[in-house]
């Protein structure tokens, strides 16, 4: 069994933590422009985005879960179907973006509690990237497919490349042409058109065969289409407010100044590189769950669950001694602001807390996923969300951005207790 979590873990791992090794490039990159206004730009465009594309992360979530278990069921003919109505509806989806842009953007600039020069740069970034929208909506139905595939290998493959051409992009953009914020938005829209294609590419060279199962009367059958969508709807409103939270955690740090923002985003990348290092083995339990369901197979899910919990316990134990030894090293890759670095030193001990706290919210998830027990995943995040904006509005009048950094740690305990006390009716054990 560890070897079937790892082999689908481990590239996943590679995968994921490209992605926040990426959005560390970039707040170096802009934390070398000069001003801190740089940095928090970058981290208020980025998530911007991530309040858009993640509600839309059932494209993924709902792709994988469901081709595990057809995978699982050996029905060849339900696996194609999956990735046709993921793909259809993503590309549907970011072209309905691409024509909202301009009311998105401007409901999105409205929450911004910063300067107007922040708005300008967090302005020009964001007409730039979002013409990426349908490359990257299509880019989560080919993952979540490929790794209810059980082909972790695909995903890695067009991740790595993905982020070493949006830094090389970047890094030319910026430096070279002097390009800037714009030059950082140049870069990533780049990549996100280009590894869209790539996806495509490795499809048509390792599974066009499959083509052959399709049957053009069964992708919009009308009982799929029902289950489809049910799962969707939960996952939408577990993701939405996700997006929420982490949306909202950045626009109150605005609030508290640019130097509070810029420090909370560099925090927040110590977040990330776990969050994309624990999915790795989210990743794994979701498409062996799925996997294992889809077969019937029962005895085989219990023994992944102990195994991939005793995993990730060990991976977050890691964590904290890194975070704790080299905090320091980490910030200093981030920004050379001095006064920012040690503006963070006085959170770092949320930090070290969200390892801990953290980890069992991500397995749940992904097993849940691969389970499709899409209700009690949107319920724990319904009760989670509601204890951080609970917390955040009594402790942060009063202890200020560790009030911020306690709501959030307790809303991620939350989720993995919720769920830890649901996980026997989601995966019917």
């Amino acid at each position: 069994m560890n070897r079937k979590i790892f082999r689908l873990a481990l590239p996943n791992i590679i995968t994921n933590v490209t992605v926040p090794l990426l959005g560390m490039i970039d707040i170096a990159i802009a934390g070398r422009l000069g001003s801190a206004v740089y940095i928090g730009a970058i981290a208020l465009g980025a998530n911007i985005f991530n309040m858009i594309y993640w509600n839309f992360g059932f494209l993924r979530m709902s792709s994988s879960g469901f081709a595990s278990q057809a995978y699982g069921a050996r029905d060849l003919g339900e696996v194609m179907h999956v990735l046709i109505r993921s793909l259809m509806i993503g590309l549907a989806i970011g072209t309905i973006i691409l024509l909202l842009q301009y009311p998105l953007g401007e409901f999105a600039f409205s929450f911004i509690h910063s300067g107007p020069e922040s708005v300008h740069y967090v302005e020009r970034y964001f007409r730039i990237v979002v013409w990426g929208a349908p490359a990257v909506l299509g880019m989560y139905a080919f993952k979540g497919w490929f790794i209810g595939m059980q082909n972790a290998k695909i995903p890695m493959l067009i991740a790595i490349s993905n982020n070493v051409l949006n830094i090389l992009l970047s890094v030319f953009f910026v430096f070279a042409l002097e390009m800037k914020i714009e030059g950082i938005a140049l870069g990533t829209l780049l990549s996100q058109i280009i590894s869209f294609l790539v996806a495509a590419a490795l499809w048509w060279r390792y599974y066009r065969r499959l083509r052959f199962y399709v049957r053009k009367e069964a992708i919009w059958e009308k009982r799929s289409i029902r289950l489809y969508f049910r799962v969707n709807a939960d996952v939408f409103v577990r993701t939405f407010l996700l997006t929420m939270v982490t949306t909202f955690f950045t626009f109150a740090s605005s609030g508290m100044g640019e130097t509070i923002l810029a420090v909370n985003a560099l925090l927040m990348q110590f977040f990330m590189l776990f969050s994309y290092f624990m999915d790795g083995f989210a990743y794994a339990g979701e498409a062996l769950t799925g996997r294992f369901i889809g077969a019937g197979n029962r005895d085989a899910l219990q023994q992944m669950l102990r195994r991939i919990f005793f995993w990730g316990a060990a991976v977050s134990i890691v964590a904290m001694v890194i975070y704790t030894l080299f905090s320091e090293q980490i910030l200093q890759v981030l920004t050379n602001d001095r006064t920012i670095i040690e503006g963070a030193g006085d959170f770092l001990f949320w930090i070290l807390l969200i390892p801990l706290t953290g980890f069992a919210a991500f397995l749940w998830d992904g097993i849940f996923i691969g389970a499709t027990a899409s209700a009690q995943m949107r319920n724990a995040m319904i009760l989670a969300s509601a204890l951080f904006f609970a917390c955040y509005f009594i402790m942060t009048p009063l202890w200020g951005n560790n009030g911020l950094w306690l709501a959030f740690i307790l809303y991620l305990l939350a989720r993995g207790v919720t769920q830890t006390l649901w996980a026997k009716r989601a995966l019917h054990l």
